[in-house]
């Protein structure tokens, strides 16, 4: 049966999984089943892991249907769903003024920082700009790290893996926090401001399920207050729901991607979907992306513009490509490349991420003192953001200044001699965007139409990568008709720098988000592969040979930025939509869609998905939509199976009228989440299925003495009137009065307590769902995850408990060890008998005789 998260487990509450000391894994490098595992593989966890699997407490979708539950139904308002829809409009309004305020915060910081720098690099030199860069830098990485680290550990990283294990139905502690949100909030706009190859989406998204959480449900236990407001959205099902529309408000509000959003939350996010709430859903990224565009068209770093309400496509669309190219079926093969390349280094890129994980936590558990493991979580980040900050500002130093140009109709090569009369006549040129860093700025005369006559700029190709945010590199790197704005010397190192640095910075103690790095590492080898049929085939201009204009390296940037995503992060739909609403690119739908699902059948090859990877080294439950099932390198079929095969037994269970003594001892002898309720009936039917009650609902109610009953005051299994309400029940941990089982103990050692009863019945989960122990396996597993079960009872024929079922019971690598016996013991029973006579064969070319 399910363990019970107390004080017997092994993770600690408050505590991120690195501290514990794992010491059994002796799997080496490319082991597979570990970290280089092809998603038909079930990840194989060692002994340790598997103790801390067993630490995490499950949940169930639906609220207990009890008669405290009913009770408590009966005094909700009816309101024909309309408090639904106002309350998915207050959570789609909150995430998306919230993204507001989390990207002018970036980009006010960001601006100042790099605006800054150019004018000391300008004025006084390399050493006083990366002294700058570099201090401010690590100031900002000082204070996002330090209030993770010693404040609120959940808000480390993306918060994505563990989003989608608690709507996957585990319990993750302090993620829907309100301190939770305060310090991703600030953590993330440090750690972007500050340099770091990371971005604000992925904590955008955390942050929009944290405000689903918290809003819908009108009270805060760290805040004290219960408001009288929404009430009856105080259900676990009602309020998933509102944290699976939150994560797509967050996304809608982060790309401006609303119909993403929604995708996003149904294929990624959430475990449990329906029509309807897939209508709420797109009404909530609705109003999210409306209001941070709103927002956004009246403000520039909190300086009010005079355009309130003026939707400019160059501020809603984050990624706007101004210049369409018609697709050519040609395009198909190098698209074709470009996936290959983007399913193997995203693969790549999670192997490294994962092994980066289990060396940092390997190094953090050598640190005895808990003070030392603190200090050195919020180094880890300083490092890299010196070494970023370094090569920011030094790394371009290395190459050598390009001129302002214009590209020719058939050029193989970059031009050497700048700006030429010849380029009135070019639609193809530099950006004026470029980064000058210490190159000279030139002169620029023009002619009376405002065109270009003679110019001698010049600029840095690695600055204008480096010296801006993640964002502004990748509108340069998707930039049309720039055909050789960057060189494959710029592109390469840039390449390579920011390949490892976005690697280390997947894990560290800061919040952060990695989709701004999977989009620049994509965009960076999508526009290598495009300058290298330019300089196989020459420029190819829209005016100059449309027929074959789609050779443009900001087009395959684009296509490369797509394959990049969906190697490491394995989704399709909501990636192809998210990256039509960046760019406004809609005729590059179809080379997207295929980049990306050649990205993903390579990278399933390699590695698991990014997030259930990561789910997998944090030893966290999740229950994938279809189980994969494998013995002796052959797929099993589990219809084959039966429930019987998979479930705990045998099972311990309690009468709807207990003995307080007999409660107690069952509290502190087992650890399980939960027990059958069985009823006694005629000698074959003495342990008749009745329902279920959680281990949490036995600790409230033995708290309360008013509910204790002796033989003769004997109360009725449906009381018109609760001595506890569902709400008092319905919480997610044991009390705390418990937590130290000194009242356990007083009721055990007590003789008094063995003739004082709990009438449990009030309380009892009666539509828990039981199944007979010959059912379907794989249809059990089917009912298990769609249900979003904690606990499925197993009975026999005559409707008897003869086992329960539980999440980590039908996780992977427990069905392939559970079903491997089963399968050699069928062998066994079904190879048939040889009798041995007189005569018999040995498998050799005589015959023995006996």
């Amino acid at each position: 049966m399910e363990r019970s998260s107390s004080k017997r487990s092994v993770i600690r509450e408050s505590a991120p999984y690195e501290d514990v000391n794992l010491t059994d894994d002796k799997s080496g490098f490319f082991a597979k089943g570990r970290d280089y595992e092809s998603r038909y593989v079930n990840h194989a966890y060692t002994a340790q892991e598997r103790e801390i699997l067993a630490g995490y407490e499950s949940l169930d979708y639906l609220p207990p249907h009890s008669h405290v539950y009913k009770n408590w139904l009966r005094q909700q308002p009816a309101r024909l769903d309309w408090d639904r829809w106002v309350m998915m409009g207050l959570v789609g309004f909150t995430t998306g003024f919230v993204g507001f305020l989390l990207h002018q915060m970036i980009d006010l910081i960001s601006d100042f920082k790099w605006d800054q720098t150019e004018k000391y690099l300008q004025d006084k030199g390399y050493a006083v700009a990366w002294i700058w860069v570099m201090s401010f830098s690590l100031i900002l990485v000082l204070i996002g790290s330090s209030i993770v680290v010693f404040y609120r550990p959940s808000a480390s990283g993306s918060g994505m893996p563990e989003l989608i294990c608690f709507l996957n139905g585990t319990l993750v502690r302090h993620i829907f926090n309100i301190r939770t949100l305060i310090v991703k909030f600030f953590s993330c706009i440090c750690a972007v401001s500050s340099g770091l190859p990371v971005g604000p989406e992925g904590p955008m998204i955390h942050m929009g399920s944290l405000i689903g959480a918290g809003l819908s449900q009108f009270k805060s236990e760290t805040l004290g207050i219960a408001l009288p407001f929404f009430q009856r959205f105080r259900n676990p099902e009602d309020r998933r729901n509102f944290i699976s529309a939150g994560a797509a408000a967050g996304v809608a509000s982060a790309f401006g991607a609303p119909v993403g959003g929604l995708l996003f939350a149904m294929e990624e996010v959430s475990s449990f979907w329906s029509m309807k709430l897939s209508w709420q859903v797109f009404f909530c990224c609705m109003v999210s992306t409306f209001t941070t565009d709103l927002f956004n068209s009246a403000f520039d770093g909190f300086k009010y513009q005079g355009s309130f309400g003026l939707f400019k496509a160059n501020k809603y669309i984050l990624f706007q490509v101004r210049e369409g190219l018609d697709v050519n079926i040609i395009m198909f093969i190098p698209t074709v490349i470009i996936g290959c390349i983007g399913g193997i280094l995203g693969g790549l890129f999670v192997f490294s991420t994962l092994k980066m994980a289990r060396l940092r936590r390997g190094l953090m558990t050598k640190l005895t003192n808990i003070w030392h493991q603190k200090i050195a979580r919020v180094t880890e980040p300083c490092l890299i953001v010196i070494l970023v900050s370094t090569a920011s500002v030094m790394l371009p130093a290395a190459f050598p200044c390009s001129p302002f140009s214009c590209y020719y109709d058939g050029e193989k090569e970059p031009p050497k001699n700048g700006w030429s009369p010849k380029c009135l006549e070019s639609s193809g040129a530099t950006e004026k965007s470029v980064t000058n860093y210490t190159c000279k700025p030139g002169i620029t005369t023009r002619f009376d139409n405002g065109t270009i006559e003679f110019t001698n700029q010049t600029f840095n190709q690695v600055a204008t990568l480096l010296f801006v945010t993640g964002e502004e590199a990748i509108h340069h790197l998707f930039s049309r008709e720039t055909h050789w704005e960057f060189t494959y010397t710029a592109l390469i190192t840039v390449l390579v720098f920011y390949y490892i640095t976005a690697c280390w910075s997947c894990g560290p103690a800061i919040s952060s988000g990695l989709v701004v790095p999977m989009l620049y590492i994509g965009a960076l080898y999508g526009r290598l592969i495009g300058l290298t049929m330019v300089s196989m085939f020459g420029v190819m201009s829209p005016d100059g040979n449309p027929y074959w204009a789609w050779m443009d390296p900001g087009a395959f940037a684009l296509i490369g930025a797509a394959s990049f995503f969906g190697g490491v992060s394995r989704l399709t739909m909501s990636l192809t939509v998210i990256m039509m609403e960046i760019t406004n690119d809609i005729q590059f739908l179809l080379p997207i869609m295929v980049s990306i699902m050649v990205a993903k059948w390579v990278g399933d090859f390699i590695t698991h998905p990014i997030y259930h990877a990561l789910l997998e080294v944090k030893c966290i439950p999740f229950l994938d939509e279809e189980p994969v099932i494998m013995h002796e390198k052959k797929n099993i079929n589990l219809e084959l199976y039966q429930a019987k095969d998979a479930m705990a037994s045998p099972v311990h269970t309690v009468h709807p009228r207990e003995p307080i003594s007999n409660l107690a001892h069952l509290l502190l002898d087992t650890t399980h989440g939960g027990f059958p309720v069985i009823r006694s009936g005629p000698p074959s039917q003495d342990n008749q299925f009745f329902g279920i009650i959680s281990r949490i609902e036995l600790s409230v109610l033995l708290l309360d003495e008013n509910l204790f009953e002796s033989d003769q005051n004997i109360s009725s299994e449906e009381p018109e009137i609760n001595a506890l309400d569902y709400q008092q029940v319905a919480i997610d941990k044991i009390p705390k009065k418990l937590s130290d089982d000194e009242i356990l103990h007083h009721f055990c050692n007590d003789p008094r307590y063995q003739n004082i009863y709990l009438n449990l019945s009030p309380y009892v989960n009666r539509s828990a769902p039981c199944i007979p122990e010959y059912f379907s396996l794989h249809r059990t597993y089917i009912i298990f995850r769609t249900l979003g079960l904690r606990h499925l009872t197993v009975v026999d024929g005559n409707n008897n408990v003869v086992g329960v079922i539980t999440r980590k019971d039908l996780m992977g690598f427990s069905l392939e060890e559970k079903i491997g016996p089963v399968l050699r013991r069928t062998v066994e029973e079904s190879r048939p008998h040889v009798e041995m006579g007189e005569n018999f064969y040995d498998g050799s070319n005589q015959e023995i005789e006996t």
